[in-house]
């Protein structure tokens, strides 16, 4: 099985990563492509929260950092790792991948990067959950604690 893994750069994007990589089969895995996207004239960049502030460079330097962060999750672990980075709406993107590479999952994580969780739910991980042509596991972050009044 094919597996796409996307990365906004977040770090919430890197645990994703990983939660797949603890409960998955290296021996069902045949292939895993990272995946990035970048927006052509996206006035925000892309995040560089993995290269822990270590690029000045362009966005796309940012998303070969992030790409290589998370496939070096994969190091030995098994399955050929696949670098991609591609251009365009984030979602679009990703679906497209999954099609071209007729993959048999998507791994994105929800609350990566945007202003709140509803936001991003709503969003990238939404629209491909809903739009994918195989199943996706969307990994949501680990809930804040909660401050106790005292």
């Amino acid at each position: 099985m094919h597996v796409i893994v996307a990365t906004d750069g977040s770090r919430q994007s890197l645990a994703a990563a990983k939660h797949f990589k603890s409960f998955a089969d290296p021996t069902k895995v045949t292939e895993i492509s990272v995946v990035a996207v970048i927006r052509p004239l996206a006035s925000v960049a892309f995040a560089d929260d993995l290269s822990e502030g270590k690029l000045d460079g362009s966005f796309r330097d940012a998303a070969q950092s992030a790409v290589d962060t998370i496939a070096a999750v994969f190091d030995g672990w098994g399955p050929k790792v696949n670098k991609r980075i591609r251009s365009g709406s984030a979602a679009n993107e990703i679906i497209k991948a999954a099609k071209q590479y007729d993959a048999g999952l998507v791994v994105v994580a929800a609350g990566g990067r945007g202003l709140s969780d509803s936001v991003l739910v709503g969003s990238t991980a939404q629209r491909v959950q809903h739009y994918a042509p195989c199943p996706v596991l969307v990994v949501r972050p680990a809930p804040k604690p909660r401050r106790h009044r005292a």
